[in-house]
């Protein structure tokens, strides 16, 4: 007989306090053995705490229709806890990694079934099945992107009960749907040349980067990047050396930047790089280290041309920039002006001696007078 479901959409702000998760350290899931990696690939999909999204609440729904279950989640399983990033059935968001039954689903090879958490040692006092929503039954697919298993598919019930082969199979195919829908989102994030941020991924992390930082009082600056003669390098060498040019680029970039920062590829030559907790003194010295990586690389090439760009610094001003796209806007201003004046061949007069004769110079004393 059909049972009805009852659609429960989470809060994002509720959470089960971690108080109510202590656990036999015996009795906790394990680590997986790639744990930094799985955690990497994880954090890069950029959506942990992220909204209602209707592409994972219309598998959550179909899942639990299609098994009769009252309970149904997406689970993505974070260093510390299990976040949902759909689910029916509970009025949570998150549980601890410690108590959570997906933590044990990623160490495992195949679908994990429970038919009966009463009877089994690793879930018999865990306080979901002791307390609400007393669950009783579970049953959990590991979600699998670029060999890392992300989280699970699963669902629960509040009676004992199994599956059947074929019960197992349907669940793996729902599985591989929401896979198909997690790799359209790292897709969508990044830039298929480079690996790095694309507009999109740039600005939805860095959008979260900002306000942390606003939070906390940290110091922000927008590193607005455009190579030098692209598009003549294209000409004479061809599209494939452009494109080696670019990925020389953005991994000279990735060199010298922290984690903490966001880099991206914007589109065509133009890279931005937002750096966290970073003065605009500290900034100029990451420009200054990019300068330095490259033109070690141009002396090692061989090649005709040598790798170089122009670059914009722009201050976060809380009071000028509300958004992340107000401050890349100003970056982008910036930085033109910058390419149009350096390319011009100014008279004596008009380059302050103090700024030097060097193109480094020249981009400090515009960079400095910038608002």
């Amino acid at each position: 007989m059909f049972r009805p479901i009852q659609t429960v959409i989470p809060s994002r702000f509720l959470t089960l306090p971690s108080h109510e998760f202590k656990r036999d350290a015996l009795k906790s899931p394990k680590a997986p053995e790639d744990e930094k990696l799985r955690l990497a690939k994880l954090r890069s999909l950029r959506l942990l705490d992220t909204g209602e999204d209707i592409r994972f609440d219309r598998l959550t729904r179909l899942t639990a229709r299609i098994f009769e279950v009252p309970i149904c989640g997406i689970g993505l399983v974070d260093e510390d806890r299990q976040w949902f990033k759909s689910c029916v059935g509970l009025e949570i968001s998150e549980v601890a990694r410690s108590a959570s039954f997906c933590g044990h689903t990623i160490t495992c090879p195949d679908v994990l079934i429970v038919e009966d958490t009463l009877e089994d040692e690793r879930f018999i006092d865990n306080p979901m099945v002791v307390n609400d929503p007393h669950i009783r039954f579970y049953a959990g697919c590991p979600l699998i992107l670029d060999q890392r298993k992300l989280g699970t598919l699963c669902i629960a019930d509040h009676s004992p009960r199994s599956l059947d082969q074929r019960q197992v199979e349907i669940l793996k195919d729902l599985a591989s749907l929401v896979e198909q829908e997690l790799a359209a989102t790292l897709l969508a994030t990044k830039d298929g040349l480079t690996g790095l941020e694309n507009r999109r991924g740039f600005i939805a992390l860095a959008q979260q980067s900002l306000q942390l930082c606003t939070r906390q009082g940290f110091p922000v600056s927008l590193l607005y990047l455009d190579l030098d003669h692209f598009k003549t390098i294209n000409e004479l060498h061809g599209h494939e050396e452009g494109d080696r040019v670019l990925i020389a680029f953005a991994d000279r970039i990735k060199d010298v930047c922290r984690d903490s920062d966001v880099v991206a590829r914007l589109g065509g030559d133009e890279f931005v790089v937002l750096l966290i907790n970073s003065t605009r003194e500290q900034s100029e010295t990451v420009i200054h280290r990019i300068k330095d990586a490259l033109a070690h690389d141009n002396t090692l090439s061989g090649k005709t041309y040598d790798i170089d760009f122009s670059y914009g610094i722009t201050s976060y001003q809380p009071e000028r920039h509300e958004t992340i796209a107000e401050l890349l806007a100003d970056g982008d201003a910036l930085m033109h002006e910058i390419k149009l004046l350096s390319f011009e061949e100014p008279d004596s007069g008009d380059v302050p001696a103090a700024a030097g004769s060097t193109w480094s110079g020249f981009a400090q004393m515009v960079n400095n007078t910038a608002g």
